[in-house]
């Protein structure tokens, strides 16, 4: 019962605010609610106060005691969406796959996947020494098992 009121009020709630999603939504059984958001253009303090809110003082604590936690997904969180590749696009990422592992600059997403792009050092085709080369790889959604982004400081 409390899961899907607050489902409803989180759902009304996000289509207010159109450039934010929802990543993850939870209800414990011990009435804990827990909303991971992410942003087009990221998510502020006054993001989740707003969608905390919403929620919040649209329950009665008199017929259910519950709590509420509110949060972005962080910078270090994997990319679960196809919303949070695009956002990223021009960053680096470190993609898992089933088979092999990537650190490429993302360029660019497609209905079904994302494209990386970086260089390599390899051997030239004539005489000794190694040649720079780009290399670009299209890798569906289905086929990632973890993506996150390459934070530099």
């Amino acid at each position: 019962m409390l899961k899907e009121k607050v489902d409803m009020l989180l759902k009304d709630a996000l289509t207010k605010d159109g450039s934010l999603f929802l990543i993850d939504f939870s209800v414990s059984s011990d009435n804990k609610i827990k909303v991971v958001l992410d942003g087009d253009n990221g998510v502020t303090v006054k993001d989740c106060i707003t969608i905390s809110r919403a929620i919040e003082h649209n329950l009665d604590r008199e017929e259910e005691d519950f709590s509420i936690e509110v949060m972005s997904a962080g910078a270090a969180s994997p990319l679960l969406l196809p919303r949070q590749f695009k956002k990223n696009i021009g960053r680096k990422v470190k993609v898992d796959t089933l088979e092999e592992s990537f650190e490429a600059n993302l360029i660019e997403t497609t209905d079904n996947g994302i494209v990386l792009e970086w260089k390599a050092r390899e051997p030239k085709p004539v005489g000794k020494g190694k040649v720079t080369v780009r290399k670009k790889r299209e890798i569906a959604f289905a086929d990632i098992k973890e993506a996150k982004v390459i934070l530099k400081f």
